[in-house]
């Protein structure tokens, strides 16, 4: 180590500084920081979350408040004003802060509010894809993703600039935070990452170009007096050109609202559509456990057992049979705890036919109105007009 120009000691010059403090550039600097973090706000009563390090709760009697950590940036929820500034005060004494008020953005995110709703949108952020692709001036696209089959990986000749490509495809995934209605887009694009050819770089395009014409859409979420936790999970049975894996997806709604979804591929090739699905169906059984163990942690327990549609019904039949025959020998134990929850009353799985299954839009690509009406269900529609003096 040397002294930085411009702090050099004539005196010591083999000394080196001691770091008072740094939070960026350092690689342990993120983990001393949140160490000091956590260590201060559970002097003050908060108990860190088993389900989300980044969470800490607070119950102290009838009050309740919940911190939610991300680097130097801090969402405080309180079920009072006068909790809220309490606990702002003895923050501001431990640490540098600033008091932004009423949540307005997070992390790229746009948050706007009225009385019973809250819209997250991230238009600017598109906005930036947008330009950084030259795609200002192109012309909208119906759909983020055509009705074809999926895309070899081989396809046609090289993309030229990769890099770009690769920085474009990764800004998208970053865009799916608000945006569920191009998960599925984005992670058939994500697939070429290693080595994109022209065609990909075309199903790129095409995404932004979705995007371009629904800047105004965004994720709503409203009051709801419903705590029931609803999933729907579906699979495309050896999609994949290359490998012949499955995609599968859910989509996990705590009463009206959305609030946690998925597309990916599954890591190992399916034998059988039922098999396939099963797998589907223990994803979103994985999920629904972690979302009922961060709900009980909140002091918001589910009282009723989740329900998962599919729209298979061998998987159905996997799911609630506790004898093992000889289709099923093949199937790792690991996806048979779904059976556990089965049997004990936390996972309800049911048929939904296949016209309403939702998760179509995160396993395959849709026409324009059927497309529009499974973005609807996903809670992504344009702001609510706010009327004068509301």
């Amino acid at each position: 180590m040397y002294q930085p120009v411009g702090f050099r000691d004539t005196q010591h010059p083999n000394h080196v500084c001691l770091l008072q403090r740094s939070l960026y550039g350092l690689k342990q600097a993120p983990r001393a920081w949140y160490q000091r973090f956590a260590d201060y706000v559970a002097t003050i009563g908060f108990k860190h979350s088993k389900c989300d390090h980044s969470l800490f709760v607070y119950h102290g009697g009838k009050e309740t408040a919940y911190l939610l950590l991300y680097v130097d940036d801090i969402i405080l929820v309180t079920s009072s004003d006068k909790l809220r500034r309490s606990l702002m005060v003895l923050l501001d004494k431990e640490f540098a802060m600033k008091d932004l008020g009423q949540l307005s953005s997070f992390l790229g995110i746009s948050v706007e509010r009225n009385r019973q709703s809250l819209f997250l949108n991230q238009k600017a952020y598109a906005m930036d894809i947008i330009e950084r692709a030259g795609l200002s001036q192109s012309n909208p696209a119906a759909t983020p993703v055509d009705t074809q089959g999926k895309q070899s990986s081989s396809v046609g000749d090289l993309y030229s600039n990769p890099t770009l490509y690769r920085s474009l495809a990764g800004a998208l995934q970053y865009l799916t935070f608000t945006r569920p209605d191009i998960s599925y887009a984005v992670q058939q694009i994500c697939l070429h990452m290693h080595a994109p050819h022209v065609a990909h770089m075309h199903a790129l395009k095409r995404v932004i170009r979705y995007i371009k014409g629904t800047l105004s859409l965004g994720l709503h979420i409203t009051s709801s007096r419903s705590r029931d936790l609803v999933s729907f999970t579906d699979a495309d049975w050896g999609g994949c050109p290359d490998t012949r894996r499955s995609t599968s997806g859910y989509c996990v709604y705590l009463g009206d609202n959305l609030i946690s979804w998925s597309s990916k591929r599954q890591p190992i090739v399916s034998r059988s559509s039922a098999e396939a699905e099963y797998r589907g169906v223990a994803n979103a059984v994985s999920e629904v456990c972690w979302l009922r163990n961060l709900l009980l942690e909140l002091k918001c327990p589910i009282p009723k057992a989740t329900l998962v549609f599919c729209d298979n019904v061998s998987a159905i039949y996997l799911s609630g049979n506790p004898v093992q025959h000889q289709r099923t020998k093949h199937i790792e134990l690991d996806i048979h705890f779904v059976r556990e929850k089965v049997a004990k009353g936390h996972i309800r799985v049911l048929h939904v036919p296949t016209r309403y299954q939702i998760d179509d839009i995160f396993t395959k690509g849709l026409p324009r109105i059927l497309f529009n009406d499974f973005r609807s269900s996903l809670c992504i529609r344009p702001p609510i007009a706010s009327t004068a003096g509301e």
